[in-house]
């Protein structure tokens, strides 16, 4: 029942978040004004290297939305910060909606990193193999963690990570784990969001760091 009462909860205060217009994207106006983005994100928005987040099938509500906190400083990276402060209301929809047509590309199996392996990190901690990791992030994913009040992903997220449009909740499916990982580490830190209201930092507060890792490596498997 608590489990239920805390999805109902969440469920209810994104669903009562108010809806922002902004002007319609163009797809053909998107791709030329994401010339500068590629060096990160890769040219179709799949990007390279596991620290920066893919872009390629994300829902343009939830990039607009992330644009304009990045612009209007509730979000903090300077980087980002610095480039969406250059772009006007039409430049961000056209962009939006020009990586949200693209196609996602589908991680490898995912491994641990040489530090994981290292038993000089930490010699008290039992060592969790990846099926292992994958197991628990699929377990924490669907059903939460009653103990630690963490919450069911799947109430946003959908069954298969692939978000809520009409909400601006993420798709997460076949992101990188490393850029997952580091996510919800900078939420669970403050670092990630201004608002200390902000769900998803109330949730990563409560979530061990095996736990992010085990959620960050099964989303990078969903497809």
């Amino acid at each position: 029942m608590k489990k239920k009462l805390l999805g109902l909860s969440l469920s209810l205060a994104f669903v009562s978040a108010p809806c922002i217009l902004h002007a319609e994207g163009n797809t053909n106006a998107g791709k030329d004004k994401t010339a500068s983005c590629q060096g990160c994100h890769g040219e179709n928005g799949n990007s390279s290297a596991p620290t920066f987040p893919k872009l390629a099938g994300q829902h343009a509500s939830y990039l607009e939305k992330q644009l304009y906190a990045f612009k209007d400083g509730s979000r903090n990276n300077a980087m980002m910060s610095a480039i969406a402060s250059a772009l006007t209301d039409q430049d961000i929809a056209d962009i939006a909606e020009y990586y949200a047509s693209k196609k996602i590309s589908v991680n490898g199996a995912p491994s641990l990193p040489p530090d994981d392996d290292d038993d000089t990190q930490k010699p008290t901690m039992p060592k969790l193999t990846m099926p292992e990791l994958l197991s628990a992030g699929s377990n924490i994913y669907r059903n939460g963690d009653i103990v630690h009040e963490v919450s069911a992903c799947i109430a946003c997220h959908g069954p298969n990570g692939e978000g809520n449009k009409p909400a601006a909740f993420p798709t997460l499916q076949s992101q990188h784990a490393d850029y997952l990982i580091q996510t919800l580490t900078d939420f669970k830190n403050g670092v990630r969001s201004t608002n200390p209201d902000n769900m998803m930092a109330m949730i990563a507060k409560k979530m061990t760091d095996e736990q992010i890792k085990a959620v960050s490596y099964q989303l990078s498997t969903m497809k």
